[in-house]
């Protein structure tokens, strides 16, 4: 991704760009879900939806469903898109609760048409120019990330990169200023460059191995650090959304594609071990399982720079946190879309890598209290881990968050965040998590009106909903992958 891209950016100048790349080395292979950016990412490559999901062998997904999350015997969705119709510059959940407070018995979801496709199993297109907020969804891919990362190296190879088959034996610093200057591979040969990316995973190879980078640990906060991962036969119709279902010490991922099923078991090591987290996975997988699950242990955080001296680490190089929200691949495409930013022109300095590393710091964090905040507004009383994480301190930027909430219903959002606030929403609600308060600004709309209003508002989005092809007849009809 990261060659593409740059090969893109740096289109007009003599820069050359090599990757260098062992097929001698696996790759992780655990996430295959995705959030909507990744849509932007292969589009400012020229690549159209559904060439990518043909290629790719994905279906759609509108979003994420949690069960058993909030209790046991419960399921919640976080949609992509927005709830209900925000008027009078005042957020619509201030109108549901005015509702609610009258005796109302509507859930949230129901002014959502993310969530009513995603619950009916159905798909189109969104519209071009949505005529009502109502209207208002996006949706991103289910996808074989192997056959993604062709299609990058593909283009990156169309597009003047070189590409060296070979592992990396050495690395070479510069001894006066101690940035890298060449790494010598296991041909023996040298290879010089200006500027390091680092996509060597978990290893660090360069940013930690050679630089000695230095880790910021969360797992204070984020206490699942082990994953087993496990591909399976597709049963039935695929989903249209990536469902996530709370074990007793973690969740287990189901991510369908067109050719086959993605699952996997992110546990806590402190209160489960490896035995009967890989008897939890198999026993909760549908469909003939293809291998012997892959064993992976994390810890979750992020470098204390992303970029030192002339290196920069992308993907699990930089950090990792557990896939909950699909945020991986994100923080790929944010990481290049950074570094592009980075160079208007093909050159550097410390102002620069202070910026990024200052931003990229905010966006990981942002994305850290967004998925703490799963696991702090459990319910379960079932399980010592699930108790653990209810009772644990927080981050004063999440506590600031919540606060707000709930003191006054506001959904705070800060620059250099993925999840926008509807987001929060899905998460707070999912949870039973309500604020004290509404904004009595809203007690100035005639409550019949309201009460009309919202019930209007369901009613349209029940009618769409109903009408629309199923997510298999959409993927038969558009991006269909024919058997080999």
């Amino acid at each position: 991704m990261a060659a593409a891209k740059l090969s893109q950016h740096f289109a007009k100048t003599d820069i050359n760009i090599t990757v260098v790349e062992s097929t001698a080395i696996g790759t992780v292979g655990v996430g295959e879900a995705t959030i909507p950016t990744l849509r932007r990412f292969y589009q400012s490559l020229g690549m159209s939806d559904m060439d990518v999901m043909r290629k790719t062998s994905a279906t759609v997904k509108l979003g994420i469903e949690f069960k058993n999350w909030h209790r046991l015997n419960t399921s919640f969705i976080h949609p992509f898109g927005i709830f209900g119709h925000e008027a009078n510059g005042i957020r619509f959940h201030h109108y549901w609760l005015k509702l609610q407070a009258l005796g109302d018995a509507s859930l949230l979801e129901e002014y959502s048409l993310g969530i009513a496709m995603a619950r009916a199993n159905k798909f189109t297109f969104p519209a071009e120019n949505p005529s009502s907020p109502l209207s208002v969804f996006d949706w991103a891919l289910h996808f074989d990330a192997s056959k993604f990362a062709t299609l990058m190296r593909d283009y990156a190879l169309a597009h003047r990169v070189q590409h060296i088959d070979a592992k990396i034996e050495s690395i070479q610093l510069n001894p006066d200023n101690g940035f890298i200057q060449s790494l010598l591979l296991d041909s023996q040969e040298p290879l010089a460059g200006d500027l390091f990316i680092d996509c060597t995973g978990f290893n660090g190879l360069l940013i930690s191995g050679a630089l000695k980078t230095g880790y910021v640990d969360w797992s204070q906060w984020l206490l699942c650090d082990r994953a087993l991962a496990v591909q399976s036969e597709v049963v039935g119709e695929p989903a249209v959304r990536t469902v996530s279902l709370a074990h007793t010490a973690g969740w287990q991922w189901k991510i369908p594609l067109q050719h086959r099923q993605g699952n996997g078991h992110v546990y806590s090591s402190q209160f489960m071990d490896e035995a009967e987290a890989e008897a939890i996975l198999l026993q909760h997988t549908e469909g003939k399982v293809l291998h012997q699950p892959r064993k992976f242990s994390f810890t979750a955080g992020r470098r204390t720079q992303a970029w030192n001296k002339n290196c920069i680490a992308i993907g699990l190089a930089a950090g990792f946190l557990e896939p909950l929200e699909s945020t991986s691949i994100a923080l790929i495409e944010t990481g290049i879309e950074k570094i592009c930013g980075s160079f208007p022109i093909p050159y550097f300095n410390q102002e620069r890598v202070d910026y990024f590393n200052q931003v990229t710091a905010t966006e990981w964090e942002r994305i850290r209290d967004f998925i703490i905040l799963h696991y702090k507004a459990n319910q379960r009383t079932d399980s010592d881990f699930w108790q653990h994480c209810r009772a644990m301190q927080l981050p004063d930027s999440l506590q600031q968050k919540i606060s707000a909430y709930q003191e006054r219903g506001d959904l705070l959002h800060y620059p250099w965040e993925i999840f926008h606030p509807d987001s929060w929403l899905a998460i707070y609600s999912g949870f039973g998590f309500y604020p004290n308060t509404y904004n009595h600004n809203v007690d100035r709309l005639n409550t019949d009106y309201l009460r009309q209003s919202l019930a209007a508002m369901r009613k349209s989005i029940a009618d769409a909903v109903a009408g629309l092809p199923t997510h298999q007849e959409f993927i038969n009809e558009h991006c269909k992958v024919q058997a080999a």
